[in-house]
């Protein structure tokens, strides 16, 4: 096994160099990330593996720039800057609800775009064709309440897969997904993602999903591993997601 992969600095998308998160201080500190030295390059394939708790979501923020290091650098020297400095630039699947309200499932979709410097045409055409890809054509007018909790987490990954970011950073996007519809949304992050030759890290504890990636990067009590490959991924625990 060899260390996670390290771009050459100018062409890493995002680049890690013994990054750490801690969250308090003193007796009540807690360290998510422990010096973690890794980067993404254009078109790369990640898993970010390990069990509930061990600083998978905490490095996946890390690379997207939500989450400020407390130690070490997290740079993003082929984007041209900070993330949130770029419309698009990096595309976030959450775990957690991030659908608006108010506006119809296509709204949703669209809106990231119509933010940025997308027409309102093409928006909602490659929001369409997104919902489409995930089988959510019926739904479009629909609101987020009407929607089950699996439907809502797909519409969320058509949001980000329509607005063609360089960079996909997932959070456990089939936690909440049937056996089958988990398989055909890990099949659509990759099929997208080699049409708009972005770079798809995930933070999983899916084998199946982990099994479309190039590289693992295991994290156990917040240090990062070894890279290994997919089929060195560990079999589930009992009270994970298959």
């Amino acid at each position: 096994m060899n260390a996670p992969t390290i771009a050459p600095p100018d062409t890493a998308l995002a680049r890690c160099v013994g990054a750490g998160r801690t969250y308090g201080t003193g007796d009540r500190a807690v360290v998510a990330v422990y010096d973690a030295t890794c980067s993404v390059g254009a078109s790369d394939r990640v898993a970010i593996v390990g069990p509930s708790g061990s600083g998978k979501s905490t490095l996946l923020h890390l690379l997207a720039g939500l989450e400020t290091p407390s130690a070490g650098t997290v740079t993003w020297p082929a984007l041209g800057g900070h993330p949130r400095d770029g419309a698009h630039r990096v595309g976030l699947v959450f775990q957690a609800p991030s659908l608006i309200p108010s506006m119809t499932v296509l709204e949703n979709v669209e809106l990231p775009m119509l933010l940025g410097d997308t027409g309102p045409t093409e928006a909602r055409q490659r929001a369409r064709s997104a919902l489409d890809l995930l089988d959510l054509d019926g739904l479009r007018g629909d609101l987020p309440q009407e929607l089950s909790g699996g439907q809502a987490q797909r519409v969320v990954i058509a949001r980000v897969l329509a607005a063609r970011p360089r960079l996909i950073l997932a959070d456990e996007p089939t936690s909440q997904l049937d056996r089958h519809t988990a398989d055909h949304v890990a099949d659509v992050l990759v099929q997208v993602s080699d049409e708009i030759d972005a770079a798809l890290v995930v933070a999983t504890h899916d084998r199946a999903i982990g099994g479309r990636m190039t590289t693992v990067w295991p994290i156990h009590d917040g240090r990062l591993r070894p890279a290994a490959t997919p089929s060195s991924m560990p079999q589930p625990t009992e009270g994970d997601p298959a």
